[in-house]
């Protein structure tokens, strides 16, 4: 549920549709330039940077900024994954496409980049999530 007052939803999590579209359109972008990008190279390192930009993510995420979270990780880790995603974009776009794609590209990661300040700030205030105690005999 959304609370209109202060943009946040009820769980705490801002309200991000716009930063998570621009998010998801820059995603796509890496996922596409970078692989083109590499293939010239090397078809494996085409197929690794694909594991890496879609599989990382999809493993490992913050509790509390998707539903389903298999691998949890604090937010910060979910920002540099965000940040993984933006420079890919960023870089491939320059090696593969025209300049005016590539400039277009910039200008939607440093967008991207903008709105997602209110998010990151959140993924931030979030405590590292909790792993097995391990009790020390004597340990206060």
């Amino acid at each position: 549920m959304i609370d209109a007052v202060v943009g946040e939803t009820t769980s705490g999590r801002p309200d991000d549709r716009a930063a998570s579209a621009l998010r998801f359109a820059t995603e796509l972008i890496a996922w596409v330039a970078t692989p083109w990008a590499l293939a010239s190279h090397s078809w494996l390192l085409a197929a690794l940077s694909m594991v890496v930009l879609i599989g990382l993510p999809t493993l490992f995420s913050t509790p509390g900024d998707k539903t389903s979270v298999i691998i949890a990780v604090p937010g910060w880790v979910t920002i540099l994954l965000v940040l993984l995603q933006l420079a890919a974009a960023v870089l491939s776009s320059w090696f593969t496409w025209p300049t005016w794609a590539a400039i277009a590209v910039t200008f939607l990661a440093a967008t991207t980049l903008v709105t997602e300040c209110r998010r990151w700030r959140w993924l931030l205030s979030l405590t590292t999530p909790a792993g097995p105690r391990v009790e020390v005999p004597g340990a206060p």
